[in-house]
Formats: structure tokens, C-alpha cells, sequence
């Protein structure tokens, strides 16, 4: 999920070096597919999906291999959440501010675009409106710094990302209030594959990387959740 120019030779190395650790799987990872039937495929050795479309549409379809931890601030392992930005030049100067504004997401089966804020919103009790539907964390950053969007919500790992990649773009943006922790993107497989031997394989191959590929990838190492700790969380309202 996190494929993004500066980080395609580390996941290209994570991916040769769980294939060397299994002795099976495709030569190289795929690129640009549709993810849905990638995620859905009988043959699908490895690969990562997001904590909503998880317990949404695939739990009871894919096996969960575990979760990467990637070390975020205030987040237990495993863990990540997102910060609600807004325009460095806004308003906006606390949350309750938020009710009535208009929110960009990037997709409505996102956990940290759309699930995450409509929660933490919701509990404070703040209604919003919803605007663009942007199909890319990066993108929900652009409309906001844009003035296409009064606020966004990107998760803290892109955040990271995005600030020290396209500095053009969240120079112009400011966190406004973070979300609480909910369980990262889960690596998941096929239910024809062994779950628990992948996993190790995953275990094995962070630990190899090199610290570069690992410092960019922002491994910390596997947490093995279990699938009740993403079916637990309430599903969201559809945009």
C-alpha cells in the first residue's frame, strides 16, 4: 500500500528477499493492478490491504499473515492513526472549528481517510460535509493546500512520507489534531497459502533488510494481530 516512487527499490528487496526465505512465489511484485482482484485472487502469495476493506469485504475471504509495525509516534505496535490537516493559511484553529467544513477523502473504504475522521468527529460530536472523493492520500493533501477541501485526513506513516518527499505540497498544510490508534495495514494471502510459514518468511526478511531499505520502508518489525482486532472496530457510513 505504501508503493511510491522513493519507495519502490526497498519493497522490490523486501519482496526478493521473502520469496528467497519461502523458496516460491512470483518472480517480482505487481504493479497497477486493480488491488481488488489481486486481493481476491486464489493465487495471491502476498501482499497488503487496508484495515477497512479487510474487515469490510475480505476477513472471511483472505487469511491475515500479521501487521507491520512501524514505529509511529503515540501509536502502540503494530498501530497507526491519522493527522486531520487543514490550509497552513486557514481559520481553523481547533476541532470543534471543523463543524460544517468540507472534507476531501481519498477513498470511502479507507480506514484512515474516511473511517478514522468520520469516528473521531462523531465522537466529538462535529458534523462535516463531504466533498472530494481524491483516490490518493497525496491527492486529499493537494486539494486541501489547494482550497479545494477545508480539512483532509492522511494517514501518519504517509504523512511522514509526504513531508519529506513533496515538501511543495505540506508546506502549505498543518495538522490540526491527530485520531487514536487503530491496527495497521494488515499483510494478508490467499486462503490456499500456510499463513503462519509466510509470516516467518516476513519476520525474517525485515530483519535482513538492509537499514536503508528498512528506514525507508519504516520497518520496525511484525505484530501478529489477530483478525478480531480489526472486526471489532464498527464499520463507517458510506460517502
Amino acid at each position: 500500500m505504501y508503493d511510491y516512487p522513493h519507495t519502490r527499490a526497498a519493497n522490490t528487496r523486501l519482496w526478493s528477499l521473502i520469496r528467497e526465505q519461502l523458496g516460491y512465489g512470483p518472480a517480482e511484485l505487481t504493479h497497477g493492478s486493480n488491488p481488488w482482484d489481486i486481493w481476491q485472487s486464489p493465487e495471491l502469495v502476498f501482499s497488503q490491504t487496508c484495515g477497512l476493506p479487510f474487515r469490510a469485504r475480505l476477513y472471511d475471504k483472505v487469511q491475515l499473515i500479521g501487521t507491520p509495525d512501524y514505529g509511529l509516534t503515540g501509536c502502540p505496535a503494530g498501530h497507526y492513526n491519522s493527522v486531520i490537516v487543514v490550509s497552513s493559511t486557514s481559520t481553523i484553529q481547533d476541532l470543534k472549528s471543523l463543524k460544517g467544513q468540507c472534507m476531501a477523502y481519498n477513498e470511502g473504504l479507507s480506514q484512515s481517510g474516511w473511517a478514522a475522521p468520520q469516528a473521531h468527529l462523531k465522537q466529538a460530536n462535529i458534523s462535516f460535509k463531504t466533498g472530494l472523493c481524491t483516490g490518493s492520500h497525496k491527492a486529499s493533501a493537494r486539494a486541501v493546500a489547494d482550497g479545494k477541501a477545508d480539512f483532509a485526513a492522511i494517514d501518519a506513516l504517509t504523512w511522514e512520507m509526504l513531508r519529506a518527499n513533496i515538501p511543495e505540497i505540506t508546506d502549505k498544510i498543518r495538522v490540526l489534531d491527530k485520531t487514536l490508534p487503530t491496527p495497521a495495514l494488515p499483510y494478508i494471502t490467499s486462503m490456499s497459502q500456510d499463513a503462519g510459514t509466510i509470516a516467518n518468511a516476513v519476520e525474517s526478511a525485515i530483519k535482513s533488510l538492509p537499514t536503508s531499505a528498512r528506514e525507508t520502508l519504516h520497518f520496525k518489525g511484525l505484530v501478529r494481530l489477530s483478525p478480531s482486532a480489526y472486526l471489532k472496530m464498527p464499520l463507517p457510513t458510506a460517502p
